[in-house]
């Protein structure tokens, strides 16, 4: 098992819910297209299997990825969990029979994914559940107000421990906070694209996890170069580079870089053990 201060060290989601910083997307284990099974499905499984091996204990995933493919993987795979290990879930969107990403937000909708995923991950309770309110990427305008009044119902029924949000602004979090506690946000977010900068600011102040997505996503070839270099410089990948300067941008993010190959997953990992100096860092901020 890999020293948890080699995974960028731990995060209080809140009393009793302790979080490695690095932790496991499982978008990738479904096929592609994040749709249908998996190519290999043993792999998907040994994945999963080293992760919790790593001692990595945050594990986002969610119903809609395949759909339901991830969730029956992990169940495969870990049930029953760690005591240690927390699934965090999201609701708020389903796929169509193209692979299409829609919206599902009615009541009705909302109700159905969290006993689907309780059903699928073969929970009684979640840790975490996160309302997703944009697009792939960013926020959309608008009350969210109806929706998280639904999942708070449920925290209160007991199907729910603590909630999130996803893809969402401000003024949005400030909605959910005057109804009930959020513990952590996830939004999209990395080095070259830092538009959320004062939102992570802003809830490490108030202790709230940011969970960034995408951690190389919507790079220029440009910048998707200055990248490169940096990591050639300091032998490393890409991915690494990024996911260390997340790490140290604020103690309150946390990742959940997703991979459907162990290999790939031992890189992830080597992410959280590199140090940026100030000259790297400097490099780095040039690239946004």
């Amino acid at each position: 098992m890999t020293d948890t201060n080699t995974l960028g060290g731990t995060f209080a989601l809140t009393p009793g819910i302790e979080v490695t910083r690095m932790g496991y997307g499982a978008m990738q284990l479904a096929g592609p297209g994040v749709f249908g099974p998996p190519r290999d499905r043993a792999e998907a499984v040994a994945v999963l299997r080293e992760v919790v091996d790593l001692g990595i204990t945050h594990i986002d995933t969610c119903d809609y990825y395949g759909p339901y493919v991830t969730n029956e993987i992990i169940k495969e795979a870990l049930y029953p969990y760690p005591d240690d290990l927390h699934l965090v879930t999201k609701v708020g969107a389903r796929r169509d029979e193209k692979g299409g990403w829609l919206h599902a937000r009615s009541p009705e909708e909302l109700r159905q994914a969290v006993h689907e995923n309780l059903d699928h991950l073969g929970l009684e309770a979640l840790d975490v559940v996160n309302l997703r309110m944009g697009g792939m990427n960013d926020a959309e305008a608008g009350s969210i107000a109806p929706q998280f009044d639904v999942l708070v119902e449920l925290q209160r029924e007991g199907l729910i421990r603590h909630l999130g949000l996803s893809t969402v602004n401000a003024e949005q979090i400030s909605e959910a906070q005057a109804i009930a506690p959020i513990v952590c946000v996830q939004n999209f977010f990395n080095v070259a694209h830092r538009e959320d900068a004062p939102l992570v600011d802003a809830l490490a102040a108030n202790n709230i996890a940011y969970v960034p997505f995408f951690p190389l996503g919507g790079f220029s070839p440009s910048q998707s170069s200055e990248l490169g270099a940096v990591a050639t410089r300091l032998e490393t990948t890409p991915m690494a580079v990024a996911l260390a300067w997340l790490l140290q941008r604020s103690p309150n993010i946390l990742l959940i870089p997703g991979t459907s190959q162990r290999a790939h997953l031992r890189e992830n990992v080597a992410g959280a053990e590199l140090v940026l100096n100030a000259d790297d860092l400097a490099e780095l901020d040039a690239i946004a």
